[in-house]
C-alpha cells in the first residue's frame, strides 16, 4: 500500500520549528509546492495529509461519510506503538463525542448543545468578571506580569468549572491539573487523573443532588448514554473550552499591543476588542491544525490521490490564509466571520460552546484593559515565543508592564 509519504519525496514534518516561528510562510510554501493538499509526516514518520485550501477544507468537513471521524479506519494502526506521543490526540476506541459518528453523534451533540444553551449569559459574564478581577487583584500591585501564565492560562477553566457545577474552591486545583496535562511534561498523567477523578466525583454528586449547572443538565438529558460517556464528553468540553480560549485571550492582547492598527483601541480600553478578537481568528487562530478525518474509500482531493484509511488533517490556519479567499491578507477583516477557526460541519465546535468561549475571552480582555489601562509590552515583539506545537498556537509568555494599582477586593 502506498502512503502520502511514499507518493511525494518531500513531505513536511508536522512538528518542525517553523510551525511556531513562521507558519504563514510555511503554509504558503507548502501550497506552492504541493497545492491545496500537502503530504506530511507525524512523529515516528507516520504519514498523513494536511488540507491547506479553503474550498478543500469545506469539502472535507461537509462530507462526514467520505471523510469520517471513525479512527478505526486508519491504515497505519499496525505502525503505531503503544507509547506514541500523539495517541491522546489521535486515539482508538475513545468513548467521547469526538469519535462518535452518524446519528449517535447527532444525539450526543444535542445533549451537549442543550446543556450549554441553557447557560445564562449574564451569569456567565458575572463569573468571568469576578474571576478576572480576582486574578488581577493578585498581580496589579507589581507593575509587571506575564499575562499568559498569570492570567490567560488561569481564567477560562475557573469560569467553566463554576458553570459546570464545581465549587470555587476546586477551581485552582482543576486549573493546575489541566495545564499540567496540556503541557505534556512531568505531572501530565497526574493532571489527567485529577481531572477524571474530579469529574466522576462531581457527576456522582449531581446524580444525587442536581443543580442549575451544565453537568446536571447533561445527566438529565442523557437518555441511554452512560455516565462514562457523559464524563468523557464533559472532559473533552473542558479541555476544548480552556486552552483555545486562553490562547484567544493571549493572542488578542498580543495583537493589540504590537499592531499599530489597534493602538487606538488599546488606549481606549474596550473599544474594538471584538474587532481584534475576530482578526485573531483569521490571522492567528488558537487552533492551528486538527486531527483528523479518515477516508472511507479511495478518492481525490486537491489534486492528490487519497487512499482508503488515510489520515486527513484539517489545516484551519492555512485555510484561513488561502489567497483564494484572502486576496488582501493585510486588510482588516471587519465583521467577516467565515473563518474555519471553530471548524465546520457536524463535528465543528457547537455554537453554544463558541458563545461561551467568546464571552469568557472578551470579558477577560475588557476587564484587564479596564484595570490596567496603560499596559505595555515589556520585551520587543520579536522576542515573543510560541509553544512548540503544530496543533494549538499560543504564546509561552506575554510579559507586560503597567502602573501599579491597588487591589479592588470585593468593592467591584
Amino acid at each position: 500500500m502506498t502512503t502520502p509519504a511514499d507518493r511525494d519525496p518531500q513531505p513536511v514534518y508536522l512538528g518542525g520549528p517553523r510551525f511556531q516561528t513562521d507558519p504563514v510562510a510555511l503554509y504558503r510554501e507548502m501550497r506552492r509546492e504541493h497545492g491545496a493538499v500537502a503530504p506530511v509526516v507525524l512523529d515516528g514518520d507516520v504519514p498523513a495529509w494536511l488540507v491547506l485550501g479553503y474550498r478543500e477544507l469545506h469539502q472535507v468537513t461537509s462530507d462526514p461519510q467520505l471523510f469520517t471521524r471513525d479512527s478505526e479506519l486508519w491504515n497505519q494502526w499496525d505502525r503505531i506503538p503503544a507509547d506514541w506521543p500523539l495517541l491522546p490526540m489521535i486515539g482508538r476506541k475513545q468513548p467521547s463525542i469526538l469519535y462518535t459518528v452518524g446519528e449517535r453523534h447527532r444525539e450526543r451533540a444535542a445533549v451537549v448543545c442543550g446543556a450549554l444553551e441553557a447557560v445564562d449569559p449574564f451569569e456567565l459574564k458575572g463569573h468571568a468578571e469576578r474571576f478576572a478581577d480576582e486574578l488581577i487583584d493578585g498581580l496589579c500591585g507589581k507593575g509587571e506580569c506575564d499575562i499568559v501564565g498569570e492570567y490567560a492560562m488561569l481564567l477560562p477553566l475557573r469560569v467553566l468549572a463554576r458553570t459546570y457545577g464545581f465549587s470555587d474552591e476546586q477551581g485552582p486545583g482543576l486549573v493546575t491539573a489541566m495545564n499540567d496535562m496540556i503541557n505534556g511534561r512531568e505531572g501530565a498523567l497526574d493532571g489527567q487523573r485529577h481531572l477524571a477523578e474530579s469529574m466522576f466525583a462531581l457527576i456522582a454528586d449531581k446524580l444525587v443532588r442536581p443543580g442549575h449547572d451544565v453537568v446536571s443538565r447533561m445527566l438529565a438529558a442523557r437518555g441511554d448514554f452512560t455516565v462514562e460517556e457523559i464524563a468523557q464528553d464533559l472532559m473533552v468540553m473542558l479541555a476544548a473550552g480552556h486552552q483555545p480560549t486562553a490562547d484567544w485571550i493571549g493572542n488578542t492582547l498580543r495583537l493589540m499591543l504590537t499592531d499599530d492598527r489597534f493602538a487606538a483601541s488599546l488606549a481606549g480600553g474596550r473599544h474594538s476588542v471584538g474587532e481584534a478578537m475576530n482578526e485573531v481568528l483569521w490571522e492567528d487562530t488558537p487552533t492551528q491544525n486538527v486531527a483528523g478525518r479518515w477516508t472511507s474509500r479511495d478518492t481525490h482531493l486537491g489534486g492528490q490521490r487519497i487512499n482508503r484509511g488515510d489520515l486527513v488533517l484539517l489545516g484551519l490556519a492555512a485555510a484561513n490564509a488561502d489567497p483564494h479567499v484572502r486576496t488582501d491578507a493585510g486588510a482588516l477583516t471587519g465583521g467577516n466571520n467565515a473563518f474555519f477557526s471553530f471548524g465546520h460541519g457536524e463535528h465543528r465546535c457547537p455554537f453554544p460552546a463558541q458563545e461561551v468561549a467568546e464571552a469568557i475571552a472578551r470579558t477577560g480582555i475588557e476587564v484587564l484593559l479596564d484595570r490596567l489601562p496603560d499596559v505595555d509590552l515589556a520585551v520587543p515583539a520579536a522576542d515573543l515565543a510560541r509553544r512548540p506545537s503544530p496543533w494549538l498556537r499560543g504564546l509561552t509568555a506575554l510579559p507586560v508592564t503597567f502602573t501599579p494599582t491597588p487591589a479592588l477586593g470585593a468593592s467591584r
